[in-house]
């Protein structure tokens, strides 16, 4: 079998300021395999090295801060030794001619006391809990209500954003890809199921999206819009997320970083709940990168539609590190 086979999904293409070998995407995965300190291992570096084929790699999320950190062995981006850690990944990834961001994440309330320095409570944009359980050092334990922001302490995690990129770059990654989805903190922001704010960064969609701007604003000037993406998560549910209105805040979102210029828009397109990601492409005007149980058919259709410019695969690159070269040959 040649590229023929899927002919647009195979093709070499331009993303953002970067030209990419294919538009096959392997999505962010969470994988607590981190060592000591949150580093990022060899074993990573080799993990991510045996998936270079792929177009773009999106690296697992990486905690930005301490206070940013949820689940234990999952690697930083803060200290000069996670920096060292991921330089080894970045350096095995381009040894293998592989293009490869950085997640940025902060999980806000999905964390816990017991991984918070001095066992401080997370934090969130308002004192309310997720149900369901955390994985931490001594097993499962119940989500903890976190401690609302002071207004004055957001612009911390803001420069907490701009500084996991510039140790990003520092570590040779490509470029950033900054976590607004997954009911973690820049989502805890933007739905009012989790934000009860009567501040400026609450109530109004535009004031519950001031803090993704403001988070965009910083990282952006690093490396370049061209080289900073977004991920969004529309519908997404688990940890009690919801929002009133999910259509019109996502889009005001989706417009706003359109203005600004990012790389692309990742979106995760779960199930079949009515929501419209083609309008939601639509607000946002640039390069789409469409997550959700894409196969290697559905994907080179996607794309030749219109319905997305890249496709991000996650579960299938677990067991395939060789993913794109299957989809080249057909193989099982």
């Amino acid at each position: 079998m040649t590229d023929n086979l899927y002919p647009k999904l195979l093709a070499p293409a331009q993303l953002g300021d970067i030209s990419l070998e294919n538009r096959v995407v392997m999505a962010p995965m969470t994988r607590s395999r981190a060592g000591e300190g949150d580093v990022a291992t060899d074993l990573i570096a080799e993990y991510y090295g045996q998936r270079a084929s792929a177009g773009l790699i999106i690296s697992e999320a990486s905690q930005i801060s301490p206070q940013g950190k949820g689940y234990p062995r999952t690697p930083g981006i803060f200290s000069a030794e996670q920096v060292a850690g991921w330089r080894k990944v970045t350096e095995r990834v381009h040894s293998e001619g592989g293009r490869i961001f950085l997640q940025l994440w902060h999980v806000g309330r999905l964390s816990h006391s017991s991984v918070q320095l001095g066992g401080q409570l997370p934090v969130a944009p308002s004192a309310i809990a997720s149900d369901g359980q955390i994985y931490t050092p001594t097993g499962l334990q119940n989500f903890e209500t976190p401690r609302a922001l002071e207004t004055t302490e957001i612009c911390a995690v803001v420069d907490d954003f701009r500084q996991a990129a510039v140790n990003a770059k520092e570590a040779g990654f490509d470029g950033v890809e900054i976590h607004a989805a997954n009911g973690y903190i820049i989502d805890q922001f933007l739905r009012d199921g989790t934000n009860q704010r009567t501040d400026g960064y609450g109530g109004s969609i535009e004031n519950r999206c001031r803090f993704l701007k403001e988070v965009v604003e910083a990282v952006i000037p690093v490396f370049g819009a061209g080289r900073t993406g977004v991920r969004l998560s529309p519908v997404f549910a688990t940890f009690s997320m919801s929002d009133s209105d999910p259509v019109a805040t996502f889009g005001y979102a989706a417009e706003l970083l359109g203005k600004l210029g990012v790389a692309y828009l990742h979106v995760i397109q779960l199930g079949d709940e009515g929501f419209d990601y083609g309008a939601l492409r639509a607000k946002f005007g640039g390069t789409y990168i469409a997550n959700g149980g894409y196969s290697a058919q559905s994907a080179e259709q996607a794309i030749v539609s219109g319905e997305a410019d890249f496709v991000a695969f996650g579960t299938p690159f677990i067991a395939n590190p060789d993913l794109v070269a299957r989809f080249r040959t057909n193989a099982e």
